[in-house]
């Protein structure tokens, strides 16, 4: 009998698994079947990146970190902090419209920042671009950022419902 019963049930656990498996891989076009949807950037350098310009999963748009480089190039903004600032926060700006999002939909932010005696610097031009309604944050010390960077900032935000993809 038991061996009845593990025949029965050996190839619908084959079978589940194998469903199950298909559920959870990627499709070409970045699609994962439970609709999350994984976006590179349209910058053709930064598509050689082993990362994700931003994903859609579960109602949130969840952007990868930015630094304050010049538009289409690696080159980070000469002028210090607050020019760095201003440039990583344009990027992320780029990176949330290209999905139907601002920055009143960001509900949190992780900043990183090289040296933290810079943190009112980056607060003054941080604050500018929310309505006073600022995302929850963390703020992390790091010993150092790509490219040489001072300042590098993630977030994620709600989808706006009825938007089209």
């Amino acid at each position: 009998m038991l061996k009845t019963s593990i025949g029965c049930v050996a190839p619908l656990l084959v079978a589940g698994l194998l469903a199950f498996a298909a559920g959870c891989a990627a499709r070409a076009d970045g699609v994962v079947p439970d609709s999350t949807r994984f976006h590179l950037s349209p910058d053709e350098a930064r598509r050689t990146l082993p990362f994700s310009e931003s994903v859609e999963a579960g109602g949130f748009l969840w952007v990868s970190g930015s630094i304050g480089t010049a538009p289409g190039t690696f080159d980070l903004v000469p002028g210090g902090i607050a020019a760095e600032t201003r440039a990583t926060m344009e990027n992320l700006r780029a990176a949330l419209e290209r999905r139907g999002c601002t920055f009143a939909d960001v509900v949190k932010c992780s900043v990183f920042l090289v040296d933290m005696a810079e943190w009112p610097a980056f607060n003054e031009v941080y604050a500018t671009y929310f309505d006073g309604r600022f995302p929850a944050r963390s703020a992390l010390g790091a010993s150092g950022l790509a490219r040489g960077a001072r300042v590098e900032v993630e977030c994620i935000a709600r989808l706006p419902e009825g938007r089209t993809r």
